[in-house]
């Protein structure tokens, strides 16, 4: 996966977007609906936003998006993300922690030997 930079600014860390969405959530008084179902909900909610941008579509026409369908995709994306922080916040969950602890489960199930070049599932060989 290729990364692209935007200027020079610098990207904010995992941290500081979740400090921002805490103190964006209880300026409103919005922590009183942040219950992990909720979250979730709308987490799943968002993704499926996402999914619709793309609905329909080519392989290539995903790839060649207008600039305004690249913006409707970006803000999804974003969306999905802040709930995700939010989701993990609420539950104490260290999700880059999590996510490095489910990186090296997956290389254990889907070893290269096995899975290079193959979408079939590791219970499916």
């Amino acid at each position: 996966m290729k990364q692209k930079t935007t200027g020079t600014a610098r990207r904010p860390s995992p941290d500081e977007l979740r400090d921002r969405l805490r103190r964006f959530a209880a300026q409103r008084d919005w922590e009183q609906f942040h219950t992990p179902k909720n979250l979730a909900m709308a987490l799943t909610v968002e993704a499926a936003e996402l999914q619709e941008c793309f609905q329909w579509l080519t392989p290539e026409q995903c790839l060649t998006l207008s600039r305004e369908d690249r913006r409707a995709v970006e803000e999804e994306i974003a969306d999905v993300l802040l709930y995700l922080i939010r989701l993990s916040d609420v539950l104490d969950i260290d999700m880059l922690q999590s996510a490095r602890r489910k990186l090296a489960v997956n290389a254990r199930k889907y070893p290269v030997r096995l899975a290079k070049g193959s979408s079939r599932k590791y219970s499916k060989r």
